[in-house]
């Protein structure tokens, strides 16, 4: 956590869209929210570019690199792994405080040592790349003491915004769930991380899980070739983060409760439980790092019923950066959810076109997942029903990415009604790439 300045905080905006009209006895308020954040100036900053003293935002990065034994199968994946962590250090801006971990049953400091990070120019991203030639595949994995080593190397500097970029390519098989969830849990809020798995050998859930604990990414690096490209368009985007630990915040009056905030683009991504209570009737639900983007976020409301031609406000949306005196920053944006009662059938029954949309996506990622399971489970008439539900989502929504990687996981025989046929033979890399990519959204039409 850091102050920010105005010179060197994007700009928020927020913006809310809804049907605010309920009918005689209604109850619940759905609202789409949208967050921008516009001029902060990095992102597309040339590699290796330098700020003077307060122009950029002060960072640090751990790299964490699996090491086990099965990185040497083929030999070609550790040597694209080192090439990839590589090219992720000459993506670093000048000034940005690094560390590259190796992860095996344990964690190990490879670059600079010491329980420290180093701060890039060009001697020491010389130095860290000669330091990756030592690194070698021998021993297990245990990604919970890779995460904790790189919680405690990103908190020995004076940084605003902290991120973890981590590559494994198998199963977190040296250590209990229980241990991976606790440094997960440990973890969450004190840095972001990014999740990539490498080969076909790892476990979705534990890939996704990471990113999701951590407000990151996670995809698929199927072929380890694409190693490098992944891993510098991450690194620019780590570069290009400008403020961290934004909050959504939500203030709610007396008798009204939250049933359920979740991120819905990029992707899509449960926050309700992740409340912090903030005083009377407000909740924190947090969103990570942000740089010059924009997302979406479904907010639902519970609200007490009220007689016809009568208005509330439902629910009020701010942005706040904790502060570490315990104070808050204010964004400056602000957001109003509203409920207004009518006998108006058309009105009151008319859904709002982001709303629709992004409950149909988050439909879908949910018929993806289930149909997946269902399928590994042997239920083949169900992951049938459920993943010809997705291709009828996916077409409807306009989602072109998603719908691609169904069709190489079913035959489609009409998009429309979802009528699909499981294929006999999938490739283990085209399940995986549809199981990792499932909570990836398309965006509204306008």
């Amino acid at each position: 956590m850091a102050n920010f300045s105005k010179s060197n905080v994007p700009q928020f905006s927020v913006d809310v869209y809804q049907n605010e009209y309920l009918p005689d006895g209604g109850r619940e308020v759905n609202a789409i929210v949208t967050v921008t954040a516009t001029g902060g100036g990095t992102v597309g900053t040339a590699v290796g570019a330098s700020y003077a003293p307060g122009q950029g935002p002060s960072a640090g990065v751990a790299i964490m690199v699996d090491c086990s034994g099965s990185m040497d199968y083929p030999p070609t994946k550790m040597r694209n792994a080192r090439d990839a962590t590589a090219a992720a250090i000459d993506t670093l801006r000048d000034g940005t405080h690094f560390a590259v971990i190796g992860g095996t049953h344990v964690a190990k400091e490879v670059f600079p040592g010491g329980g420290r990070l180093a701060v890039a120019d060009r001697t020491t991203r010389d130095q860290a790349k000669q330091a990756l030639r030592k690194l070698s595949a021998g021993g297990g994995t245990a990604i919970g003491t890779w995460l904790r080593l790189a919680d405690r190397l990103l908190s020995s500097a004076d940084v605003g915004i902290r991120h973890g970029i981590l590559l494994t390519d198998g199963r977190n098989e040296h250590e209990a769930p229980e241990d991976l969830k606790a440094a997960l849990d440990s973890c969450a809020g004190r840095f972001t991380c990014d999740a990539r798995g490498v080969g076909t050998d790892w476990e979705v859930k534990e890939v996704t899980g990471i990113a999701s604990a951590l407000l990151g990414t996670a995809d698929i690096v199927a072929d380890p070739t694409g190693l490098a490209a992944d891993f510098t368009q991450m690194m620019e985007t780590a570069m290009g983060k400008e403020v961290a630990d934004v909050a959504l915040r939500l203030w709610t009056p007396v008798g009204t409760t939250i049933k359920f905030v979740k991120q819905v683009a990029p992707t899509v991504e449960e926050l309700t439980g992740r409340r912090t209570e903030a005083g009377p009737r407000a909740g924190d639900y947090p969103t990570g790092s942000w740089g010059d983007e924009s997302r979406d976020y479904h907010v639902c409301v519970e609200v007490p019923t009220a007689g016809l031609g009568q208005e509330m406000l439902a629910a009020r949306v701010s942005l706040i950066v904790p502060q570490p005196d315990g104070s808050v920053q204010n964004l400056g944006a602000q957001g109003l959810i509203r409920a207004v009662w009518t006998d108006d059938m058309v009105a009151s029954t008319s859904i709002n076109p982001q709303v629709a949309h992004y409950t149909g996506q988050a439909e879908l990622a949910q018929a993806i997942q289930q149909g997946l399971d269902l399928r590994k489970a042997g239920d083949m008439d169900g992951a049938t029903a459920k993943l010809g539900r997705a291709v009828q989502l996916a077409s409807a929504s306009g989602n072109a990415d998603t719908a691609k990687l169904l069709a190489k996981v079913v035959d489609v025989v009409d998009a429309a009604t979802g009528t699909v046929r499981l294929k006999a033979k999938v490739a283990e890399a085209d399940e995986m790439t549809l199981e990792t990519r499932s909570t990836k959204t398309v965006r509204v039409k306008k």
